[in-house]
């Protein structure tokens, strides 16, 4: 039990003391950069998708 305890404690003191957080500013804008990544590959996926859906079609179009 005072195992446990000793680590809560160095933890605690680690995230406190030793942890460089990011400023506000530095959050938004990996906050941006993500959001701005994440439209970016949804996009190439829907166009991947739409693409391999036109082919398929003219495919099963011209195979019937």
């Amino acid at each position: 039990m005072a195992n446990v305890l000793e680590f809560f404690k160095e933890s605690y003191d680690e995230m406190m003391h030793k942890v460089t957080w990011p400023t506000w500013g530095e959050l938004q804008n990996s906050a941006v950069v993500v959001l701005v990544a994440s439209v970016i590959i949804a996009l190439l996926i829907l166009a991947m998708d739409e693409s391999s859906s036109a082919v398929l079609k003219m495919f099963y179009q011209s195979v019937s």
